[in-house]
């Protein structure tokens, strides 16, 4: 980005991949990081790519640049292509941010084995295919940084998040066990696990397939200790912090207001 629009010059000369960063708080990363300095490879679904297009104009209107590339990583050559369109437009993949999740909802009794596939798929194999195609590269240079976006739902989770909350607790495992495996390369692997938050894909879950209503979020926020839910900028900012701070690794962040074991009785009842 251009002098006079960047926040600072922390990532001048590095390159992030974010995956699931046409909405949401992929999208609120992609632009921290660029605001930061990076060039961005942004990621999301085909029929996300009017917004991902968007995400490209805004970092390329402030004088940044950034690139977008569709796909569904339930499919394996998607993954490693991803990391391979990054090294052909921008020759180096610094910082990699597997965003991107599936969120359907199933408890035990109703759960299919395609859905239960379908969001391993997503949730850790492609996280583990794109950090294989990207540790690959950054060994190389003996530095690299790898952020994984979790959830609290994984110590636990939502009743009606069987598969999602298994998911994220074994991407949690895979975090911890790859950054120890990566520290003699210099390759920082960390996590962040979002609490609440306000995302397009939020409203649409709670408005209308939990029917919860158009006035949810006044009540949603009454729950909240600061009066307001968690926003994709405030995750973003955590993700600039991993990104710039080459001693920390092996780090699980919980981002929330409280601590995910102490939710409130309301708030449970709003979720579930």
């Amino acid at each position: 980005m251009s002098d006079e629009h960047r926040e600072s010059d922390l990532l001048v000369g590095k390159v992030a991949v974010v995956t699931g960063s046409t909405q949401g708080i992929g999208a609120g990363i992609a632009l921290k990081l660029a605001a930061h300095g990076a060039r961005v490879l942004i990621h999301g679904l085909d029929r996300h790519r009017v917004s991902g297009e968007e995400i490209v104009r805004k970092i390329a209107a402030a004088g940044g640049k950034a690139r977008l590339m569709t796909g569904d990583l339930r499919e394996e050559q998607v993954c490693r292509a991803i990391i391979a369109k990054a090294l052909e437009h921008f020759e180096r993949v610094d910082i990699l941010v597997n965003n991107a999740a599936m969120v359907d909802r199933a408890n035990i009794e109703d759960a299919t084995t395609r859905l239960w596939d379908d969001l391993f798929a997503v949730n850790v194999r492609a996280v583990f295919l794109l950090c294989q195609e990207a540790v690959r590269h950054m060994k190389e240079r003996k530095s690299g940084c790898i952020v994984n976006i979790g959830s609290g739902n994984g110590y636990c989770g939502l009743k009606k998040l069987l598969p999602y909350s298994a998911s994220k607790g074994a991407l949690l495992t895979f975090t911890r066990n790859l950054a120890n495996y990566l520290t003699k390369y210099r390759i920082r692997v960390n996590q962040v696990n979002p609490g609440w938050t306000l995302t397009e894909g939020e409203q649409h879950a709670i408005g209308v397939m939990d029917q919860k209503g158009e006035n949810w979020l006044e009540a949603a926020e009454k729950t909240r200790p600061h009066g307001r839910m968690l926003l994709p900028a405030d995750i973003a900012g955590a993700v600039l912090f991993f990104a710039t701070n080459e001693l920390v690794s092996g780090a699980v962040l919980d981002y929330e207001q409280f601590p995910f074991i102490a939710r409130s009785d309301r708030e449970i009842q709003m979720t579930e």
